[in-house]
């Protein structure tokens, strides 16, 4: 690719830029329902971007179309998010006949460029889910379009919104442990959570873009917005050693594989009423398989990723990702001049865990509200002086918090004060 090396590391910050996008720009405030449209009609499209819209939002907003590429899937989201709007295959005949406010994306991450830059030259104000895009000239791409159609992207990272994550950003901001020199942050995605990359599209560089984007780009994010910098080098590893043509055998898939009994990561799909509507029912239409083998050899993503980063405020990162541990979890830990703060999350021996590594999962991905009180601590070192330990209020349902605060921002109080910028756009901030 002819792009030179600041450009190309210019371009990946875009992915997830922290920007905050002056509110005035969106014309949520208005008398009249807002009108949306969502392309991409899968699990974070039905769930998050779709019914729970629609639960909690009502008086608001409302869907006037749908679109997906199969219209099994158009039929099943229609009922499950449960609206009454037309469905279509072809996005700008939706645009063109519904003329919403806000187009949602929620395609697989390789095509979010073609609809993100659609719906922006079609006049609309378009919100995608992460990441952005997969690489540096589908991003460039769009941000060309939101700057010739004056209408404006929003980027849908939640994890920054979660309590725990905003207390961090307030003690760096608060200069806790005085200027940030350094930080080490490694993030483990268990054999239950880490495995699903593999059996679905994300298991292919050319639809998910690996790893590095689909999944640490909340990483990534949040760490920009931790760090308050963007990325001026990175030096990086990524392999696949584990998953794919690694492993001792394969099948088509779970349902088929004639080595279920000695597989220890067979996943029987049937048991899940929700994917068998969603996905094994309407195969026919795309080919698309929910449960493929995550030993297929088709598999080309990394399965171990760790990068050193170095920041224009001169910030060190080290980061690792690893998506066969036998926990699903974090750890953050951030070195100044005067301290070190140190924090984590999920972390089984540091504190007593009562749910199994698949229901820790299943919890951080639900909607209902339904979330019992807890607290967790960061720990706060001061040079020659006795750590603290500062207790703080975490959720566990929808993604710590961060999704029912996201969605507020955008949908009720998009003129609220965000004092530790939590607004993300597509927009380079330098």
């Amino acid at each position: 690719m002819n792009t030179t090396r600041r450009n190309f590391l210019r371009s990946i910050s875009m992915l997830s830029a922290t920007t905050v996008l002056p509110l005035s720009a969106f014309n949520f405030k208005k008398t009249e329902k807002l009108k949306l449209v969502l392309v991409g009609t899968g699990v974070r499209g039905t769930s998050f971007w779709g019914k729970r819209l629609v639960d909690q939002y009502a008086d608001i907003l409302e869907f006037v179309g749908l679109c997906d590429i199969n219209p099994g899937r158009l039929d099943y989201a229609k009922k499950y998010i449960g609206v009454s709007c037309p469905v279509f295959t072809d996005f700008r005949e939706m645009v063109q006949q519904t003329k919403p406010d806000l187009v949602i994306v929620t395609t697989t991450d390789a095509t979010h460029h073609q609809f993100i830059i659609q719906g922006l030259d079609m006049g609309c104000d378009v919100l995608t889910e992460k990441p952005l895009t997969i690489d540096e000239t589908k991003c460039q791409g769009i941000i060309d379009a939101e700057r010739r159609s004056g209408k404006s992207l929003i980027v849908g990272f939640n994890y920054r919104w979660s309590p725990y994550a905003t207390k961090v950003k307030e003690l760096l901001m608060q200069n806790s442990i005085g200027k940030l020199t350094s930080v080490d942050f490694h993030w483990y995605l268990n054999t239950y959570h880490g495995a699903s990359y593999f059996r679905r599209w994300h298991g292919l560089r050319q639809t998910g873009g690996t790893l590095w984007v689909h999944k640490a780009t909340h990483h990534f994010d949040i760490l920009n917005w931790w760090i308050n910098s963007d990325p001026r080098e990175v030096f990086a590893y990524g392999d696949l050693e584990y998953y794919g043509a690694n492993g001792p055998f394969r099948g088509d898939n779970c349902r088929t594989c004639p080595h279920k009994s000695e597989c220890e990561f067979h996943w029987d799909i049937t048991k899940d009423k929700r994917m068998m509507d969603l996905y094994v029912n309407n195969e026919k239409h795309d080919g698309y398989i929910r449960d493929n083998c995550l030993y297929r050899k088709e598999i080309n993503i990394y399965d171990k990723m760790s990068a050193q980063v170095k920041y224009q405020n001169n910030v060190v990162l080290n980061y690792s990702l690893t998506t066969y541990s036998p926990l699903e979890g974090w750890r953050v830990a951030f070195n100044g001049t005067e301290g070190r703060i140190e924090a984590w999350l999920d972390i089984p021996y540091q504190k007593e865990v009562s749910v199994s590594q698949a229901e820790m999962h299943q919890r951080e991905m639900d909607q209902s509200g339904d979330d019992q009180a807890e607290s967790e601590p960061i720990i706060v070192h001061k040079l020659w002086k006795d750590f603290e330990t500062v207790q703080v209020p975490v959720e566990r349902g929808g993604h710590g918090g961060g999704d029912k605060r996201l969605h507020d921002k955008i949908f009720v109080h998009p003129e609220k004060e965000d004092p530790f910028q939590e607004f993300a756009t597509a927009l380079c901030p330098y």
